[in-house]
C-alpha cells in the first residue's frame, strides 16, 4: 500500500474493502497507509472505527490531513457531520433506530408471505445483500455501527463486544407474519443509553407498534433517533441506492479538501 501511495503521488484515499467486525483490517492498515503518506483517509468501512477511531484521528491531526467516514452508517446522511458542528454543546444521552437494509427487506418480505430464503434472495436482488448475508442476518453489521456512533459522537470507546446482540433469525415466518396482521411489527433495532461514564448498548428484534415511526419503514430505508438533553433529533433515511454511499465519500471528499 505505501508503494502504492508513494507512486500515485495520491492526495485522497477513498477505503470500501469488506467489514471485517473483529478487526477492523485490512481497512485500517490502509488508512494508516495513507495518513502516514500525507494523503487524507475517506473510509465507507465501518472497522476501522470501531478498532481504530481514536489513533486514525491522532495520526490525521499530527499529518495535517482529514479522517473522514460520513458513508459508514446511514450512507451519505450527514450523522457525523452534524455533531459537534450543527449541534454545539448538545450531549446525546440516548440513540435508537433501524441501520440495516438487509434485514428490514427481509423482515418486510417474509410479512408479504415469502420464505426467509425467498427474502434473502430479493435483498440480494436489489444489491443490498450480501452473497453470505450472515453479518446482516446476524446483527454485526448493526452492533458495528452501534459501537461506531458510540466512538464517534457520544465519545465513549465501545468495543464490539460490549454491545448485546440478537439477529434476526429466532424470528419464526409464523411469527412476523401473525404480529404484522395485529397491527405490530419485527425490526431490528439498535439502542445505546449513557450510563454514567459509560454505555448500554444493544441490538436485537424488537415488536414495535405501527404508530412507532420506526415501524414504518420500509424497503432500504433506515432511521435513527437521538435522545439530546435538550431536544430529540430523528433522521430518516428513504430507500438509499448505492449512490447514496457514493454521496457520502464525496462529501467527505469536498470536507477534506477543504480541511
Amino acid at each position: 500500500m505505501q508503494e502504492w501511495l508513494e507512486r500515485a503521488k495520491a492526495d485522497v484515499l477513498f477505503e470500501a474493502s469488506s467489514l471485517n467486525p473483529l478487526t477492523g483490517q485490512p481497512a485500517t492498515e490502509h488508512l494508516m497507509a495513507a495518513l502516514e503518506h500525507g494523503a487524507h483517509a475517506i473510509t465507507a468501512n465501518k472497522g476501522p472505527i470501531v478498532h481504530a477511531y481514536r489513533e486514525l484521528s491522532a495520526l490525521a491531526k499530527a499529518k495535517g490531513r482529514a479522517f473522514l467516514a460520513e458513508s459508514t452508517v446511514m450512507d451519505g446522511v450527514p450523522i457525523f457531520s452534524l455533531f459537534p458542528l450543527g449541534l454545539p454543546a448538545a450531549e446525546i444521552r440516548a440513540f435508537s433506530g433501524v441501520l440495516n437494509s438487509t434485514t428490514n427487506i427481509v423482515l418486510t418480505e417474509v410479512e408479504k408471505g415469502r420464505s426467509f430464503d425467498e427474502a434473502i434472495h430479493r435483498a440480494q436482488s436489489l444489491g443490498v445483500a450480501e452473497t453470505d448475508p450472515s453479518q446482516d442476518l446476524d446483527g454485526w453489521d448493526s452492533a458495528v455501527k452501534v459501537a461506531a456512533i458510540c466512538n464517534v459522537i457520544m465519545n465513549l470507546p465501545v468495543r464490539i463486544e460490549q454491545v448485546q446482540r440478537t439477529g434476526i433469525r429466532e424470528l419464526s415466518e409464523e411469527k412476523i407474519r401473525s404480529v404484522r396482521s395485529a397491527g405490530m411489527r419485527y425490526k431490528l433495532v439498535c439502542r445505546a443509553d449513557r450510563r454514567g461514564d459509560g454505555v448500554d448498548c444493544r441490538v436485537g428484534p424488537e415488536l414495535l407498534l405501527a404508530s412507532d415511526p420506526m415501524a414504518g419503514l420500509e424497503g432500504s430505508s433506515s432511521a435513527i433517533r437521538f435522545d439530546l438533553d435538550v431536544f430529540g433529533l430523528s433522521l430518516v433515511e428513504h430507500n438509499p441506492g448505492v449512490e447514496a454511499t457514493g454521496y457520502g465519500l464525496l462529501a467527505d471528499f469536498i470536507r477534506a479538501v477543504h480541511h
